[in-house]
């Protein structure tokens, strides 16, 4: 894993300093450069007015603090020789007989820019313009040594050799105002924006600084570096707490402690940006033409992410916040169900139970809609059909959870029907193939097809969208409903769904068997029972484990990764759970079942969107049914394990 998936490791840095102590600013930044090298970070950021400190006040008229910035700066733009990391630090820049406030690129023994800062603050505890110039946006030429540097805020610095980074700058108050520098930085093309910062503590402003920070980049679909002055500013007034903050598309990757002068690291996704700023068409770029971009390049590198993957992307990993998503859903799910059983003006539903996870959701989130339409729950149709797959245990569970809802519960035993069915196509009932498997599939849909025509119903479906993007369903068999509350959970989450109601529901025995449901594997029991009388058909050991295949939807279809960088995140995600072998296998079945069965989801019926990923044909995937897979899976044939 390295640049070539994307990533980039960045840092934001807050050393100790003191007041005008130029010479020893500029060794404790070089410190920390040494450091970040050491740790593989590739841009690096300074607090404003670093080299100097930001709270020198009238000593920023005084031309030997000035002069020994200068020389300073030398000293450190020098040292950078033979290192390819970006550098940004703050530095007080005369030009013109005016003074800037300025961020200072320096990168392999070079000068690359000066970014002044456009917003000066000048009210409470702030009056930078007693001392400082607001910066201009226009580039020019100023004199650095023997030469010139461009001084602007439009200017942009484009990495050669690293695609889709591209890195812009502002300072401090620059981001807190209406129209900050960095938007036009983002829409000329900026991936990453960089703020040297010295923003002091009051009560409740880191909270505000958090989020100002994280909605930026959010808003922005960008990185954002953010480092602050902290400890070793002048306390006559005023207390710098650090708060270095590292955040991506509004996620903290990273953030220092306040108080404490720390270097923060995380590994931003690239890729990840690309995708976004490439799937919403709302986000338009423009004023390219306006900026100046500075080329720099960057070494290859093999370092492995400083980067948490979650092997659950569609489950939060705290309780709090996984109890808060499921009741979101829950409600998501209800109230579509609800709109459309008013709409229709239907008067009962009818749902296949069987004992298993999906269709245990499916009734809990009937329930929630008939109560919220003031319907009573015996109009709430269960129908068990028993077959030659069922076991005695989801056959009971079923049943028993029907009566514990206050559903009403119909049985229908399909295997004469069924049995009829294969005398009338000739099929022999002891070759256990696929028609004799969704034949029992679609003699059940038939069932409540006709059930909910005899009580005007509507046949509530219960596949999950793991099984939709899998396939995993029989065509106008289970994959055929009036409505389909579960099309768009994924599997992992459908479990932690039931469990949230098994331990939110205030019953006991209901509780119970929601948890017993929770513990049967994941079966459409369509081939007949072990002899112990336990279940023969496990999907899991069929496809493949839904945690890796619920992983390698999330990235394909929310962020479009290929295939190769795929594999190499559940590698990361999956260490010590599955081998590189087992990963690899189901990644390839993954990808030549997503392709060979978007024809059963190019007619799946309606249902509510809940999450950031779909596979509706009507929203998140229009993909043409007779699509090629071979691109995607010829990636997948070259990687070696």
């Amino acid at each position: 894993m390295n640049m070539k998936d994307g990533f980039i490791r960045v840092a934001a840095s807050t050393p100790e300093v003191k007041v005008a102590d130029v010479e020893y600013n500029r060794e404790q930044i070089c410190c920390r450069i040494i450091e970040g090298r050491e740790r593989g970070a590739k841009i690096m950021v300074f607090p404003e007015l670093v080299l100097t400190g930001y709270t020198c006040g009238e000593l920023f008229n005084q031309k030997p603090l000035l002069t020994k910035a200068r020389e300073e700066l030398k000293k450190l733009v020098d040292f950078t020789a033979g290192s390819d990391m970006l550098v940004f630090a703050g530095v007080p820049w005369e030009y013109n007989n005016k003074l800037y406030n300025t961020a200072a690129a320096i990168q392999d023994g070079e000068l690359l820019a000066l970014i002044p800062k456009m917003c000066l603050p000048n009210y409470s505890e702030f009056y930078e313009l007693r001392y400082f110039n607001p910066g201009f946006e226009k580039p020019v030429a100023v004199p650095w040594e023997d030469g010139y540097v461009l001084m602007g805020s439009k200017i942009l610095f484009n990495c050669a050799n690293v695609e889709n980074l591209v890195v812009g700058a502002e300072i401090c108050e620059d981001v807190w105002v209406l129209n900050p520098p960095s938007i036009g930085h983002a829409s000329a093309g900026a991936t990453v924006i960089v703020n040297c910062s010295a923003s002091d503590e009051t009560t409740g402003k880191s909270d505000y600084r958090r989020s100002l920070i994280s909605g930026q980049s959010a808003r922005l679909l960008c990185g954002y570096i953010y480092a602050n002055a902290g400890e070793g500013e002048s306390t006559q007034d005023l207390v710098f707490g650090g708060q270095n903050i590292i955040a991506e598309n509004g996620t903290m990757l990273a953030e220092s402690r306040r108080f404490e002068n720390e270097t923060v690291y995380a590994d931003m996704d690239l890729e990840r940006l690309e995708c976004e700023r490439r799937r919403m068409t709302t986000y338009q770029t423009a004023g390219r033409e306006n900026y100046v971009f500075i080329d720099f390049s960057l070494y290859e590198d093999e370092n492995r992410p400083e980067r948490f993957i979650d092997p659950s992307p569609f489950v939060p990993q705290d309780e709090e916040s996984r109890n808060r998503r499921c009741e979101e859903i829950l409600s998501i799910q209800a109230m579509g169900l609800k709109k459309r059983l008013k709409h229709t003006g239907c008067r009962s539903a009818v749902i296949g139970i069987s004992g298993g996870l999906d269709s245990t959701l499916a009734l809990l989130v009937t329930v929630r809609a008939f109560d919220l339409l003031g319907l009573a729950r015996d109009k709430i149709i269960c129908v068990t059909m028993p077959c030659f797959g069922t076991t005695d245990r989801t056959y009971h569970n079923a049943c028993y959870l029907t009566k514990k809802l206050g559903a009403s519960l119909l049985e229908v035993d399909i295997k004469d029907a069924v049995a009829n069915h294969f005398r009338d196509i000739g099929h022999d009932s002891s070759v256990h193939d696929v028609t004799y498997e969704n034949s029992q599939a679609r003699e059940r849909t038939q069932v409540l097809m006709d059930i909910a025509n005899k009580y005007n119903g509507m046949v509530i479906g219960t596949g999950d969208m793991s099984e939709l993007a899998l396939g995993w369903a029989t065509y106008n068999g289970d994959h055929m409903s009036m409505y389909g509350v579960n099309s768009s959970v994924p599997k992992t989450l459908v479990r932690h769904l039931v469990r949230y109601f098994a331990d939110t529901c205030g019953e006991k025995e209901l509780s119970e068997v929601l948890l017993d449901v929770l513990d049967t594997p994941v079966s459409p029991e369509l081939l007949p029972p072990e002899k112990d009388g336990k279940i023969a058909q496990k999907t899991e050991d069929l496809v493949g484990p839904y945690e890796l295949h619920d992983f390698y939807l999330y990235y394909i279809l929310r962020y479009g990764y290929h295939p190769g960088k795929i594999y190499r995140l559940a590698v990361m995600a999956f260490e010590g759970v599955y081998d590189n072998a087992v990963i690899l296998k189901w990644l390839k079945v993954f990808y030549r079942r997503f392709f060979s069965q978007q024809f059963k989801r190019s007619c799946l019926p309606d249902g509510p969107k809940v999450g950031s990923a779909a596979v509706s044909p009507r929203g998140d995937l229009r993909m043409p049914s007779d699509a090629c897979s071979r691109l995607w899976l010829e990636e997948l044939e070259q990687i070696e394990i």
